[in-house]
This record gives structure tokens, sequence and C-alpha cells, in this order.
């Protein structure tokens, strides 16, 4: 599970709107929570149809859920029906995994099981032996959609969109809020965030990055930077949350699809921004494994992304990089 680096900004500060026009509901989702603020008219009802989108989003991905639509091809040995939801997860993550080499994989659930991270329990030590029985069950090439259905090259593969669901139910949610006419809006899921309109005539939504302080409780958080985002969406990923330590040694969650061992990249959060929530989400972990070198070519080649890059340079020392399409309105604290 990926842990995130943003403070949602907009549920805690002021705004010059009459408090009657600024309306904000939360609830929980997905293993965590989720926020949702509009501008506008109260709407009634609202609250109760997000939470409908999200039960289905949940009853589609949730590899938490043994009857979900993915867990049932996870089970399966050899194929599966896949829903809707589950198609556009799949093609979101075939794009983006050849867009970063491999960099991002939904198949390396086994591995990141093994190492304690994923939604199976860790059994027993973690070696070389173990890690090479699992790496051939690694590599999205070995899944298939055809129609209505998924395909396995064997069984044991399994699929676990975590580190673009998030992002997704973000967007189901917007889309929702969009349909039923609200047009000011930021949606929040485990930090992942999507923007429309204004929260208020010239105030644009805000959120902050944080510094990356290793800190399991959470409880040490320190602004880094902010970033208004105007009808886009943002996620970071990093790895100074998730992760523990054995022996003297600290393990983080992002597990390298190609080694098959925790990525120990130079990285220590990736903010990206982009049109959709999902296709942040799921650059942002890619970019984690890709480490900081790699990650800014591909960002300065791709016209629909920007992103904010916290990495260590070869002192140690903690480094900003706030790609051209940021950096005039990227502001810090």
């Amino acid at each position: 599970m990926k842990q995130l680096a943003l403070l949602l900004l907009v549920l805690f500060t002021a705004c010059s709107t009459p408090k009657d026009q600024l309306h904000k509901f939360s609830g929980a989702t997905m293993g965590t929570t989720y926020n949702v603020v509009y501008a506008g008219e109260l709407q009634e009802g609202l609250q109760a149809g997000v939470d409908s989108m999200l039960v289905l989003v949940n009853a589609s991905l949730s590899t938490y859920i043994p009857t979900s639509t993915i867990s049932r091809f996870n089970q399966a040995e050899n194929s599966a029906w896949a829903d809707e939801m589950v198609k556009i997860n799949f093609e979101k993550a075939v794009a983006i995994w050849q867009h970063t080499d491999g960099a991002f994989d939904p198949t390396v659930g086994p591995l990141v099981n093994a190492w304690g991270f994923g939604f199976q329990k860790m059994q027993g030590n973690v070696d070389s032996a173990r890690i090479d029985s699992l790496l051939p069950l690694v590599g999205l090439a070995q899944v298939q959609l055809r129609g209505d259905s998924l395909y396995k090259a064997k069984p044991g593969i399994i699929l676990d969109f975590s580190a673009i669901a998030k992002g997704y139910g973000v967007d189901v949610v917007a889309l929702y809020l969009e349909s039923q006419g609200v047009k000011n809006y930021i949606v929040e899921i485990g930090g992942e965030l999507r923007a429309a309109g204004e929260k208020a005539p010239s105030f644009k939504w805000i959120a902050g990055i944080e510094k990356p302080i290793y800190d399991q409780s959470g409880q040490q958080r320190e602004l880094q930077m902010t970033v208004p985002l105007a009808n886009k969406s943002m996620a970071t990923s990093g790895n100074y949350r998730n992760f523990y330590e054995k022996d003297g040694k600290k393990y983080a969650h992002t597990i390298h699809p190609k080694t098959g061992y925790p990525s120990e990249s130079n990285l220590l959060s990736a903010s990206v921004v982009a049109n959709d929530c999902m296709t942040a989400d799921g650059y942002a972990t890619a970019f984690m494994v890709m480490g900081f070198d790699a990650a800014r070519s591909l960002v300065e080649a791709t016209n629909e992304l920007e992103a904010v890059f916290l990495y260590s340079d070869s002192t140690g020392a903690m480094q900003e990089y706030i790609s051209p399409g940021l950096t005039k309105i990227v502001k810090q604290p």
C-alpha cells in the first residue's frame, strides 16, 4: 500500500466565501478516508451518492474483499470475468507499464505480499531463493484482456491495482459530482486529489506537499511547499511512512518489479500533476521505482505530466526538482 505525502490544506484554511456556500463531507473507503469540498448551493443526498459510487469501486477493485471482481481473477487458475472498472484500470496500467519500461507493474503483488506490504501477511523470511521463485509470476505481459475476460499465463499471477485504485476512486467521485451539476470542488482519497473550478472567485484550491520525514506514526508533519490545482489532479508517493526495520536496515514498501527487492531509489517523494488522478497516481508509484534521473527525463518528455520531486543528492542532502510547468505557481511556506 502506497504511503502518500499530501496535506489537504483546503480543508483547514479560511476562505472568503460565505460559510453557507462552502460544503464539506467525509467518510471511510479503501482502508483510508475521503473528503469532498464543494462551493455553491447545498445539495442534499450528495454524500449518499458518493458513498454508493465508492462501494462499487471497492466491489470491483479491492484485494481485501474476497468476492470482488479483481479477487475472483486472483483466485482463478486461468481466467475470470472483468467488469468495466477492472477493464479501465487494466488498460491504464498497461499504458503506464509500457511508458515506464515496466517500472509500474500491478502484477508485482506476490513480491509485495512476500515483503509484508500487501493484502496477505508475510510468511517466513524473504531470501534470494524465495524472490527467484516469485519473479516468474511478475510481468504484465503475462495478463491479457480479451473481450470481457482477463487471462493469466500461469496460476499464481495476481493483479493488484492499489497503486492506481485510489486515484481512480477520486476520478469516479469527481465525475459523479459533475453529473450532479457540481462545478467547483476538490476530492481527496488517502491524499490523492482532483480539483475543478475554484474554491471562491479568484481563490484556487490549494494542496500541500510534505517534507519527507521518516515517521511511521504520521505525527511528524512539516510542509515543504504548496501547489494550486486548477482543473487538475495530484498524487504523491513516498517511502518514508510505509516501511519497517529489521536487523538495522529499512525496508520500504515500493518493490522493484524487475529485481524483486524494495526499491533503493534516491527519490524521497514524487508528486505528480495530471489531468486525471488515476494517471497521476500510477506515475507517482512508477517514479519511486525509477529514481530521480529517469523520472525527470520522462516528465520533461511528456506534455501531460508535471511533477515535484524531493530527492537525495550524492552527499545525502535533500534537493527539490520542480518541472517547468509548475515553477511559477509552486510556493514555499
